[in-house]
């Protein structure tokens, strides 16, 4: 990677690094994100102008125009991997030619759907591999792997609780001011 693109991601971090230990209130930052469902379970989501078609297998009721908002965590998870793993080999001088991570992960229905109270509704487990092509030795890219696991935003949320604040905006349907009208 570093050798096809010829770019450095060292100097990008390191000036960040400097630019937050200098201004720490200019490191939060806020995220967004919007979707609606469009049709049965075709949802469309939007960040920075971006458009994602999320949607279940038709085995689940969807149309298959997309992948699940499970399948979604998985690619986060992966991609998220993958550029700290890029900004991390950069950092700190590791030779990383190519990254590619596979992802597996269990759910059990019967948590999603109501059956058992006592079974979670989200993965159960998940499985990484992360393929490396390096010139690296094995202690190096142990030390990478630690930091990348250590400092990667998606795994973080993966691995621990996240406090989530959920509020619900009522609005009355049309049909239910025709009904009222009537």
């Amino acid at each position: 990677m570093t050798t096809n693109n010829k770019k450095s991601y060292k100097k990008i971090v390191e000036d960040l690094q400097t630019a937050f230990t200098d201004n720490p209130e200019a490191a939060k930052a806020d995220f967004f994100a919007s979707s609606k469902l469009i049709s049965g379970l075709r949802c469309e989501s939007t960040s920075r102008g971006f458009k994602t078609i999320i949607d279940e297998p038709e085995s689940l009721g969807g149309s298959n125009l997309g992948p699940s908002p499970v399948e979604l965590a998985l690619s986060a998870l992966g991609a998220c991997q993958e550029i700290t793993y890029r900004l991390y080999a950069d950092k700190l001088g590791i030779p990383l030619e190519k990254i590619e991570i596979d992802l597996s992960g269990n759910l059990d229905f019967k948590g999603f759907l109501a059956l058992d109270d006592n079974i979670r509704a989200g993965y159960l487990g998940i499985n990484v591999t992360v393929n490396i092509e390096s010139t690296a030795s094995d202690a190096e890219i142990d030390k990478l792997k630690d930091i990348v696991n250590a400092h990667c935003p998606v795994l973080d949320l993966f691995s621990n609780k996240t406090p989530v604040n959920i509020s619900v905006n009522k609005k009355s349907s049309s049909s239910n001011k025709k009904q009222q009208a009537a």
